[in-house]
């Protein structure tokens, strides 16, 4: 009987390594485990700026083709700060910057400073004048309000425990809303002002229900006009929860004075397209516009200087002069969100009328004018 030969498994030719084999070796094959965990931090964070920049991308071109639109916080208080004539400032405001979109506020403390006994008088003309020149108003209402001390809540309210003065609070946004609603200027209305941010201003309640009841009663006194509800621009937290307004708004803080550790002045090293980013992520999520509520025009500085005073005008110029208040308009151009609200035309009105330098007045009248020439 004849011998089996013994099978044998033949050998395949090696093969040469492809280039994404290669790859593969010399990035994570052939690496220390400690090299792997620096490769894989570096990988996730080109994902996450990619993807973060791809959004604000997207974004941006979604909505090239809107409008631009230029507006500003204006205080009579502040206004008064400097020494200037609230009227004045105003129609300047209106019709030398030709700015036509305005946020004003209605202080609870200075609207009913007796309880019970309404003063809208001052709240009254400056709607007169928004009307006259054509200008819309986005109405601050609540407690809590643009300027400091943040909440402006009468004196007579300010020992009460929340459930007397709060139901006092309903009373007098009621009358204010009833009062304006029927302005044609009147376009929105910001209920509370960064609501949440505990590290700044003299507020002391922050209770996610108020701002929910406070936000709902705006909406069934008008429900034809949308609401506005507004975050700061450096802190975390994403707007998911109650309440869900039709319009997000945050701040953007540039330049600032750092009080805790360095003390010198620092610059937030945000790029313009991170508020494009937030904005493109609330768009797909809830299909909400944001907007530039605040767009930091004006000095931040150290204590022992300030804003409304001539001799301050050196350290004034560090945070803010008028090199600078160009690049902060290209600045919130270049973040794609189509609605920006300035900060700082009091101090701009005060440096031209008072301090005898209008550098900063003419550029933001050239920089509206551009904004308005691109729509």
């Amino acid at each position: 009987m004849p011998k089996k030969k013994k099978l044998t498994r033949k050998k395949r030719p090696k093969t040469e390594i492809g280039p994404i084999s290669a790859i593969a070796d010399i990035l994570w094959k052939k690496r220390d485990w400690y090299e792997k965990v620096v490769i894989f931090v570096i990988l996730v964070v080109s994902f996450i700026f990619g993807g973060s920049y791809g959004l604000a991308y997207w974004y941006q071109q979604k909505h090239a083709s809107e409008p631009h639109q230029v507006g500003t916080t204006f205080i009579p208080r502040y206004a008064r700060y400097f020494g200037l004539d609230p009227k004045d400032t105003l129609h300047a405001t209106l019709y030398d910057l030709q700015i036509k979109r305005l946020r004003l506020v209605s202080y609870w403390k200075e609207i009913e400073a007796t309880p019970g006994t309404y003063d809208f008088s001052d709240l009254d003309w400056q709607f007169k004048m928004a009307e006259e020149a054509g200008a819309t108003v986005n109405l601050a209402v609540g407690l809590r309000q643009p300027r400091w001390p943040e909440c402006h809540e009468p004196e007579w309210a300010r020992q009460q425990p929340k459930d007397v003065w709060y139901p006092q609070l309903k009373k007098f946004m009621t009358a204010v809303v009833e009062r304006y609603k029927d302005s044609p200027a009147l376009v929105s209305y910001q209920v509370e002002n960064e609501y949440f941010m505990k590290v700044f201003g003299e507020c002391t309640d922050f209770d996610r229900e108020r701002l929910v009841e406070e936000t709902e009663l705006v909406r069934k006194l008008d429900p034809n006009k949308p609401i506005v509800v507004t975050r700061s621009n450096n802190w975390g937290g994403w707007p998911v929860g109650k309440p869900v307004p039709d319009i997000y708004g945050v701040a953007v803080y540039k330049r600032v004075y750092d009080y805790s550790i360095t003390h010198r002045y620092f610059e937030y090293p945000y790029p313009p397209w991170f508020y494009a980013t937030l904005a493109g992520a609330g768009d797909l999520a809830h299909g909400k516009p944001l907007i530039i509520h605040e767009l930091q025009m004006e000095p931040w500085m150290p204590e022992g200087y300030e804003i409304n005073k001539i001799s301050d005008i050196p350290e004034q110029d560090k945070s803010m002069n008028a090199k600078r208040l160009k690049e902060r308009f290209e600045y919130g151009r270049e973040t794609g969100l189509r609605t920006m609200d300035t900060w700082g035309v009091e101090w701009w009105y005060w440096r031209k009328v008072k301090a005898n330098d209008p550098s900063l007045w003419n550029v933001a009248r050239e920089e509206v004018a551009k904004s308005s020439q691109s729509q």
